[in-house]
């Protein structure tokens, strides 16, 4: 089911809300998400406790129990870190996103945990300018894909993370270092009650 579907111009679809709404957004014909991200916005909290970062637009909506999510993400890549996420949060301190974001100069697919302190990791470049994204949760475990194509799915990261029944699960536009980046979503499509190995995607439909 793709909640995005039947939305447009700056009506948000049933269910869902914004985390500090950006000023620019909306919902273009085909239904897909247009969001600006403002100068310096992140989420993302330093290992070295210097920074705590939670500034991004962050459209959500919640989500009980066991879900896979998928979205197909495009970002206006000039500066360093702009990007655009798939992101699962129960708290500010306790939350997760898996990122197609400009690093090094290349197109690249990168996740973070974080558990009141955030890790970050780079998995691969990518030669595509649209990736399909995806989370997937089965009680506190969690695994992150992409793919190329929609079809054929590499797992990112599989991990733990304490959690409520009910967690906030959405997209996020970044650019943590730059002036600013548009980003576009082209669907956010749930299944819900999902079994089987999660790092496994054909083997939870």
């Amino acid at each position: 089911m793709n909640l995005f579907e039947g939305s447009y111009g700056k009506s948000l679809p049933s269910s869902f809300h914004w985390l500090n709404e950006p000023s620019n957004w909306t919902f273009q014909s085909d239904h897909s998400l247009s969001v600006a991200a403002p100068a310096i916005a992140d989420f993302f909290n330093d290992p070295s406790g210097e920074t705590n970062k939670a500034s991004a637009p962050y459209l959500y909506t919640l989500l009980k129990g066991d879900f896979s999510v998928v979205t197909r993400v495009s970002v206006e890549m000039k500066q360093q870190y702009d990007s655009g996420c798939l992101m699962l949060m129960a708290d500010d301190r306790t939350w997760a996103k898996v990122c197609f974001e400009f690093f090094d100069n290349f197109p690249s697919i990168l996740s973070v945990v974080t558990r009141n302190t955030s890790d970050d990791c780079v998995s691969s470049q990518v030669e595509v300018q649209q990736p399909y994204l995806r989370a997937a949760r089965s009680g506190n475990c969690f695994a992150f894909h992409y793919s190329l194509d929609g079809q054929h799915w590499i797992l990112v990261r599989y991990f733990g993370m304490d959690c409520p029944e009910e967690i906030r699960v959405g997209v996020a536009a970044q650019a943590p270092i730059s002036e600013g980046c548009q980003v576009w979503f082209e669907h956010f499509t749930i299944v819900t009650e999902t079994t089987g190995d999660i790092r496994n995607v054909a083997s939870i439909y």
